[in-house]
């Protein structure tokens, strides 16, 4: 397995990995599979070509992109010392082999490089125990309990608000 940061080549694998993340999990992100099936794969060449405030890692087997997580700088000057981990995703049949972590850990290290970078936070759906424990494990710590997040058809989510000091 390989984690590396994504440039414009990787495009196409990672709007595939984004949709199959919107159908298969689609209480844990803010936005849907129906928002996005339509998004041209420029769109994403485009952010992955000069990264300035946004990265995106993947974890490949054999040249298939398996899990991804992107790490985002806050711009406001009074938010300049933070960062946030939003879209992150394993494929089902890789979930249990260490790659959420590693990507998470690749995300970690990415913050830790940045000028100014402080703390990292995330937002986790209060019913998914495998991506909570996953973070808690790496010493994320959570501050905040939102009900009813997100709503998707007539189901409401509860998600957890998570901070990592570094």
């Amino acid at each position: 397995m390989e984690i590396k940061q994504l440039d414009s080549r990787d495009a196409e694998k990672y709007l595939t990995i984004r949709l199959e993340a919107l159908q298969n999990s689609p209480g844990a992100f803010a936005s849907s599979y129906e928002e996005e099936k339509d998004q041209p794969v420029e769109k994403y060449k485009n952010r992955f070509e000069t990264p300035q405030n946004s990265f995106t890692f993947g974890a490949f087997d054999d040249y298939q992109l398996v899990g991804v997580i992107t790490l985002v700088k806050e711009q406001l000057i009074k938010l300049r010392h933070r960062a946030n981990i939003v879209a992150m995703y394993v494929s089902p049949e890789k979930r249990g082999d260490g790659i959420g972590k590693a990507l998470v850990s690749k995300a970690i290290q990415k913050a830790v490089s940045l000028e100014d970078i402080e703390q990292i936070y995330l937002t986790v759906v209060t019913t998914n125990y495998p991506a909570k424990r996953l973070y808690s494990s790496i010493g994320f710590e959570v501050f905040g309990h939102e009900k009813r997040a997100l709503k998707f058809g007539d189901t409401y989510y509860d998600e957890e608000h998570m901070v990592l000091y570094l």
